[in-house]
């Protein structure tokens, strides 16, 4: 592979991101991206992809293979949809900001207006606060929703627990897994009874009780119709 020779295509999309609708999706990153780079006669362009995983994180899997192309000598530019995609921590984005320009990589961030090889952009910086702002943002506004649902008696969780299912008509409303529900009183009684954990995973074992999972996956769909309302 030939030094320098990549052009690493960047996208990253966070359940935060979604709320902004299609245009951050994926596909549209990608779209953009690719077109860019061949309008602009950019070389080799690779896709570098992390779906799903916030920006405050810079262990994400597609970013660190991107980085350690880049480490190795082989990447000439990065081209990304916005400042936002590389992260949203200043700091950090900051710190990779100056190891690309020390390494002689090229940084273009094509809604922002970015291009490291026509000179500084002074509003960068401020770009790069505003995006770590809006996390923080909305992780307080996303902390904030399921404090209120919690306090007015509503699940939080986005799925049910074992022994429980969502009834088809509430999805607010959980009822019992009858069949579940009686696993989870016997684990309770050998609990009371002084078994351990691993005492009574082999009692469970011995006679067959289907782990979580699989129960789960057999009877998580259709069950809700048949099961009666009642406390564990």
């Amino acid at each position: 592979m030939q030094k320098g020779n990549i052009t690493a295509l960047y996208e990253r999309l966070s359940r935060d991101d979604e709320l902004q609708g299609e245009s951050n999706s994926i596909s549209n990153q990608k779209k953009m991206l690719m077109d860019y780079a061949k309008a602009h006669d950019l070389p080799s362009p690779v896709h570098f992809t992390d779906d799903g995983i916030s920006g405050t994180r810079f262990d994400r899997p597609g970013f660190m293979a991107m980085m350690d192309e880049v480490n190795k000598g082989n990447v000439g530019t990065i081209c990304i949809k916005d400042m936002s995609r590389m992260g949203r921590d200043y700091l950090k984005v900051g710190q990779v900001m100056e190891m690309l320009r020390q390494k002689g990589v090229r940084l273009i961030a094509i809604n922002d207006g970015v291009d490291t090889f026509k000179g500084d952009d002074d509003f960068t910086p401020f770009r790069n606060i505003m995006n770590e702002w809006y996390a923080r943002d909305t992780s307080k506004k996303i902390k904030s929703v399921f404090k209120a649902k919690g306090n007015s008696g509503k699940h939080v969780a986005s799925t049910c627990p074992y022994g429980y299912l969502k009834d088809e008509h509430d999805g607010n409303h959980w009822i019992v897994d009858e069949e579940a529900a009686e696993v989870v009183r016997r684990i309770f009684r050998l609990t009371i009874e002084g078994y351990g954990p691993y005492q009574i995973a082999q009692v469970l074992e011995h006679d067959k009780v289907e782990i979580p999972g699989v129960h789960m996956a057999r009877f998580g769909q259709g069950l809700h119709q048949t099961a009666k309302i009642k406390d564990p």
